[in-house]
């Protein structure tokens, strides 16, 4: 039987304030996808894959899970013996769920009680972000769990809280003068040293206070407007968050991405957030008109996301 696919995710808001318990909302990125496949383990790759694969199995039998999402981790290890390794084209590093897509696949693949999207109750879904989280652990250290959850389903969710998801409605069109988009930094970012960073920031009194009083709010109006498609509101909050993220995420943006980052600020032709953890990978941007965006960013690897 052939296994599912499983997509990449984009973090459209929340990157280390869900940390916090402040809003996040979250998308599928169908461009990149991973799904569990067999080899001879003769492609070096293939076998790279199997002996991590090796190792992850190791730590999951270590893991002790609620009976409603308990792993068939023999059968796991089983497969794994006889070659299985995951197949991918999500890049990892760069903030789009490379992890998270693999967790989700073994997760569906070995879960001794199967549960179908449509059962899915929303305390299920803050549960089984709670599972996610400890499984995906074994590759960041700690883990919310949200980008496991989001490979998963495979449909827009709503984190209002750390311990409440929900599933929501975004309208997609292929049409529309703004944009959300991708600006690929060309090196990949590892998400360890920049949460660090962050829990290091975090022992500071004044960054906790800016964090909670300002990054926050506008986080959540942005989610909250942008949800509603109330775009005047939206993009005045996402300068504020652009702005505070220039000024507070500083060592999570690459360097030579500052000037341009400040330039969508001072023109207000496009702003641009961190894409999952930062330190490399991909950058986010939104713009009211792509055309003039792209203009202005020429030359760099832009890709878009999702039109408005």
């Amino acid at each position: 039987m052939k296994n599912p696919l499983f997509y990449a995710k984009i973090l459209l808001f929340g990157e280390y304030g869900i940390i916090e318990n402040s809003m996040g909302l979250t998308l599928p990125f169908d461009s990149y996808k991973g799904t569990l496949k067999f080899s001879s383990q003769e492609d070096k790759i293939h076998l790279a894959s199997n002996i991590s694969l090796q190792k992850f199995a190791e730590f999951l039998e270590t893991l002790d899970l609620p009976t409603k999402f308990e792993l068939d981790v023999a059968s796991l290890k089983n497969d794994i013996e006889k070659g299985m390794y995951f197949d991918s084209n999500i890049p990892q590093g760069y903030g789009v769920g490379s992890s998270g897509a693999l967790v989700a696949a073994i997760f569906e693949k070995y879960s001794l009680n199967k549960l179908s999207s449509e059962q899915i109750s929303k305390q299920d879904l803050t549960d089984l972000k709670l599972v996610f989280g400890k499984m995906e652990s074994f590759f960041h250290g700690k883990s919310s769990g949200i980008d496991p959850l989001i490979c998963y389903m495979n449909i827009p969710l709503l984190i209002q809280s750390n311990s409440e998801v929900d599933k929501v409605g975004v309208t997609r069109t292929s049409e529309g003068k703004g944009a959300v988009f991708l600006i690929n930094s060309g090196m990949p970012g590892e998400t360890e040293p920049m949460v660090n960073i962050f829990f290091e920031k975090l022992k500071n009194e004044g960054f906790r206070k800016t964090l909670k009083e300002e990054f926050i709010r506008y986080n959540n109006d942005c989610i909250e407007s942008f949800l509603n498609r109330d775009m005047k509101p939206f993009f005045k909050n996402l300068k504020k968050l652009s702005l505070w993220a220039l000024n507070n995420f500083t060592p999570m943006i690459p360097s030579e991405f500052l000037k341009i980052w400040k330039k969508g600020i001072d023109t207000n032709t496009y702003y641009l957030k961190l894409c999952g953890s930062g330190g490399g990978g991909y950058i986010l941007g939104f713009t009211q008109d792509y055309e003039a965006t792209e203009k202005m960013l020429e030359g760099y690897n832009k890709e878009v996301v999702y039109r408005f």
